[in-house]
């Protein structure tokens, strides 16, 4: 029997006060930075600076040439791609460790260190994760019937079953990997090219699969 999935916790109070904009036809950058504002504003995490009125920090990869502003005003917050000639802050991130820092911020360190806060919201569990992720992806073409996610729980195998037909994917981690690849914090083909994921299935599902982690992590 596929296990019981909990009520995802709604967000706080304060956490819809934030409205995260992105630009026209916006590159995967900025759809990753507005999907993981939008994931602390739900959550009602960082609510301070979601909702500060002014500052633009610039957010650099540190392994390629993608780079995009955060631009906080007292109606939103809009991203874009591109850094500004001077922004308040600057920082050099990771894309995929979770936004991690790989240099010390330039300029406004307070509000360097607030984005950063901004850009790691809690992970889910990952029942919730699964659950979501299921539903925003179930209807893509090529996605099997069931997806399985297994973890080693404390008292054993846990699983839940999502979904029902002939063809099965199974995905296998621990609990924040498999958190993590489910919410979008990250990329499922990285992670399993780390070695920290284990799957189950065909060479084509894992293509599909791959593309609905995509949808997930981008928000497209």
């Amino acid at each position: 029997m596929p296990d019981t999935i909990t009520a995802p916790t709604p967000a706080s109070a304060g956490a819809a006060e934030a409205d995260v904009r992105i630009e026209d036809d916006a590159s995967p950058l900025v759809r990753l930075i507005g999907r993981t504002l939008r994931d602390s504003a739900r959550t009602g995490h960082a609510v301070d600076i979601l909702t500060r009125p002014a500052g633009t920090v610039a957010i650099r990869s540190h392994d390629t040439s993608q780079a995009a502003t955060i631009s906080f005003g007292g109606d939103g917050i809009d991203i874009s791609s591109g850094v500004p000639d001077e922004p308040d802050a600057a920082v050099t991130v990771d894309l995929d460790a979770r936004f991690a820092p790989t240099a010390a911020p330039s300029g406004d360190a307070d509000l360097a260190g607030g984005v950063l806060k901004a850009l790691t919201p809690p992970l889910p569990g990952w029942r919730d994760a699964a659950q979501r992720f299921w539903e925003a992806t179930r209807s893509l073409p090529g996605v099997p019937d069931v997806l399985i996610a297994v973890t080693e729980g404390p008292e054993g195998l846990e699983q839940v079953v999502l979904g029902e037909g002939p063809t099965q994917y199974l995905i296998a981690g621990a609990p924040e990997t498999l958190a993590g690849v489910f919410c979008g914090a990250d990329d499922l083909f990285a992670v399993l090219s780390s070695g920290a994921l284990g799957i189950r299935g065909t060479l084509s599902q894992l293509s599909v699969m791959t593309g609905a982690s995509w949808k997930v992590r981008y928000d497209v």
